[in-house]
């Protein structure tokens, strides 16, 4: 202890009960210190004031000694005590070796310390504001501390500066965020406990904005609110909840974009509790600020679209981020889609009036949000200032990206692989220019996902693709659609959809198409051929799920389009095997489906040249299985034709599955697709080559449930003599039909062609497994 001369004013005996061990004579010299200072006071001696601080702090409060510690923090509190409202003068040197004794090992010494602050804050109240920063951080500190007197101390101070805090209107909050936004990261749940009561308390406090400054510490609070300890993830809810409220209240206020990525990592936590919240307030930003979430957009799909995919234990999530795709969904507009790079940036005014913002909290707590109903809604962007102008632009290379992700990835759930598709189509229908940019690259997925189990992602993925070849916008750079006259005047041109009008003339690009087949756009006759690829590669996909895609392919695009394009394709198939197969499910999918209808009729009267032409060019591809082009004569009439074909069957090589085809036509002549036929047969004198055709088919067959069918059914025809007549005055059994164009002789001829082709593939494969089968002998 340095010399009695250095302490005064303070008397001898003041100083060594200051130093005493026992709390009672520190107390009586507190009482001596605080009788000196108000004489100060009185006499205005502030220099004599400042001094004993001084003493007090240096040679006291931050002894080494303990008990002079002890003495100097309660020397302290007496001088704040006798100062009264003069003590704000003295603050600083008041409060700050009170500050450095909550550091201290001793526990009692730190109650002390807080003890101390307690009395100097409850004298100077308001005064205290400017040291706030110094105090909360001293007190977050004691928050955490595991001595329970301490924490039970500090308790009393918190609840003391909060009062305080709460009646002042001269909080500094600018100077207390960085604090704030510091220790809200501390994983100590006293701490963590602190810090949300002090968020609760400032944002009651109608003077205090604490919203402006929500991005700097809202993910702190979802940090903590993955607590473990259920009343702190209770207290976290609640200020979360509060700040929801704010910001439904004064949305033209809030930040958004600064805490929409916040918003993406958490609605990914593994936390249940944690992704509800965060995904409802990402609901409840989408519906507020509107395209202002746009250029977000890849993270939030990212976040949301597994979700959509969860199980009834996570229902209220997968509900709310459904909410959120759709509505992300409507942001979308056409004006996204212009080419122009100076028009991408769509420049709008953020003015919401009070007046747009009184609904909105009733339709969220409706839980639905109509998006397309607020006109508002996709034209508003929500800024601090209401007069400032922001550019929002859609992030469509992301969005993409994220999306052909989860197409890609075969543990993506059904849900989800249906929305990520929807939103293909969707994005298709409102941004086509900009969307065909990622065609290519997107095409291999969609092609992919036809195998997926799921008849609905099938359904979907087919929309998409029927999109991608139909839009006008994927049309490919050279000459027009007018330059199509080019095309041979024998072969019938593609219809294109009535959404082809939709594009201006100079908008629409040149036709890439097959060497025959005029096609919807460039990507049509790509799809086809691609499509025939995975069939070919994958069989069981072609066997399983073959039909039913071509059959909601002609349902989504034009039947006869799908059917002329393919046959165009197999025509040049060099895998016979697979060709035959191909033909024949084509074949049964035109005789049995109804949504062939129209093609059925189109090809059963042969009226017009276009369907002359689609028949000549089915023909020539269905030669590739001998009994489908039969079928198919018969379908269009050609009776003198068919039993031209079935008169070249003595040539071909007949085997079991040729028997089983020629079986199943019999089946499907007694279907309702031929009642057609089966009433012509009544008319012998002017289908004879009908009735010797099916008896052809009779002759083919062995004695079978089928030969009896049809040799029932012949006998039922009346008049069988007069099949004796002259030929040369029978028809061909086309009824007043003009088939002139029509070269049966040529047709007749590829058929043997094609046919010869098959022969020799299957006498190579035969002659490979005969050489296998001596090498395994050997």
């Amino acid at each position: 202890m340095s010399a009695e001369r250095d302490l005064s004013p303070l008397a001898p005996g003041v100083v060594r009960a200051l130093n005493d061990k026992l709390y009672e004579k520190r107390k009586v010299a507190a009482l001596e210190i605080e009788k000196l200072v108000r004489e100060f006071v009185a006499q205005a001696k502030t220099s004599q004031i400042k001094h004993v601080i001084q003493i007090l702090s240096q040679e006291f409060a931050l002894s080494l000694h303990p008990h002079s510690r002890k003495g100097g923090l309660i020397g302290l509190a007496a001088c704040s005590i006798a100062l009264g409202k003069d003590s704000g003068l003295y603050l600083k040197e008041l409060i700050e070796p009170v500050l450095t004794c909550f550091n201290d090992a001793d526990s009692r010494l730190r109650y002390y310390a807080c003890e101390a602050l307690y009395n100097i804050v409850k004298v100077a109240r308001g005064s205290v504001l400017p040291h706030f920063d110094v105090l909360f951080d001293g007190l977050s500190r004691l928050a955490a501390d595991p001595d329970p007197n301490v924490k039970s101390g500090s308790e009393l101070l918190d609840r003391l500066l909060k009062d305080i805090v709460t009646e002042s209107n001269q909080f500094d909050l600018v100077s207390f965020i960085p604090l704030l936004r510091e220790r809200i990261y501390s994983n100590n749940q006293y701490a963590r406990q602190f810090i949300i009561s002090w968020i609760l308390v400032l944002e009651s406090v109608p003077d205090i904005n604490l919203l402006d400054y929500l991005p700097e510490i809202l993910d702190g609070l979802f940090q903590i609110l993955g607590d473990n300890n259920k009343e702190i993830r209770k207290m976290c809810e609640m200020a979360l909840g509060e700040f929801l409220k704010e910001i439904k209240k004064n949305p033209s206020s809030v930040k958004f974009a600064e805490m929409a990525n916040i918003l993406v990592i958490h609605c990914q936590a593994a936390d249940d509790l944690i992704q509800l919240t965060a995904m409802c307030w990402m609901r409840e930003f989408i519906q507020l600020a509107g395209r202002v979430m746009l250029p977000y957009s890849s993270g939030i799909l990212t976040a949301v679209l597994p979700c959509l995919s969860y199980d009834d234990r996570k229902k209220n999530i997968k509900q709310v981020a459904n909410v959120c795709n759709q509505s992300l969904m409507k942001l979308v507009i056409p004006e996204d889609d212009e080419m122009d790079e100076a028009r991408q940036l769509t420049t709008i005014l953020a003015e919401p009036t009070s007046e747009e913002f009184v609904s909105k909290p009733e339709t969220v707590s409706s839980g639905f949000l109509d998006v397309a109903s607020d006109s508002n809604f996709s034209d508003t962007a929500l800024t601090a200032s209401s007069c400032e102008r922001i550019q929002v632009t859609l992030n469509l290379d992301g969005i993409v990206q994220v999306l052909d992700c989860h197409l890609h990835d075969t543990s993506t759930g059904m849900m989800t692989r249906i929305a990520v598709l929807k939103w293909l189509y969707h994005l298709y229908i409102k941004t086509p220019r900009k969307m065909f940019r990622h065609t290519d690259s997107l095409l291999p997925n969609l092609l992919r996902t036809l195998s997926d189990e799921s008849d609905e992602v099938i359904l979907k993925d087919l929309e998409v693709l029927a999109e991608i070849a139909s839009s006008p916008a994927g049309q490919t750079e050279g000459h027009g659609a007018s330059d199509n006259s080019d095309v041979q005047p024998n072969l019938v041109e593609l219809q294109v959809p009535d959404r082809a009008g939709q594009l201006s003339s100079s908008g629409m690009k040149g036709l890439e198409c097959s060497p025959s087949t005029p096609t919807m756009n460039s990507y049509f006759y790509k799809f086809m051929i691609n499509l025939l690829k995975r069939f070919s590669s994958e069989r069981k996909l072609l066997e399983s799920r073959g039909p039913f895609i071509i059959r909601q392919l002609c349902l989504l695009l034009n039947a006869e389009n799908i059917f002329h394009s393919m046959a165009d394709i197999l025509l040049r198939e060099e895998d016979l095997k697979f060709a035959s197969t191909m033909v024949h499910t084509l074949n049964t999918i035109l005789l049995t489906s109804s949504e062939l209808f129209q093609l059925r009729n189109q090809l059963k009267e042969l009226k017009t040249p276009e369907s002359c032409n689609l028949f000549c060019c089915l023909y020539r591809s269905w030669c590739h299985n001998p009994v489908t082009t039969v079928s198919l004569c018969f379908l269009t009439q050609n009776y003198k034709h068919a039993y031209d074909l079935i008169q070249k069957f003595g040539d071909l090589d007949v085997t079991v599955d040729f028997l089983t085809e020629v079986d199943k036509l019999v089946q499907l002549i007694e279907c309702p697709i031929f009642t057609y036929l089966r009433l012509q047969m009544l008319d012998v004198k002017k289908n004879p080559y009908l009735i010797k055709a099916l008896y052809g088919l009779l002759m083919l067959l062995p004695q079978s449930s089928a030969f009896q069918l049809l040799s029932h059914r012949l006998q039922c025809v009346p008049n069988p003599e007069l099949l004796q007549m002259d030929s040369t005055k029978a028809t061909t059994g086309l009824r007043g039909t003009s088939v002139s164009n029509i070269n049966y002789t040529e047709l007749l001829q590829h058929f043997e062609k094609v046919q010869n082709k098959h022969l020799e593939a299957r006498h190579q494969r035969a002659g490979r497994a005969e050489q296998l089968d001596r090498r395994v002998v050997l």
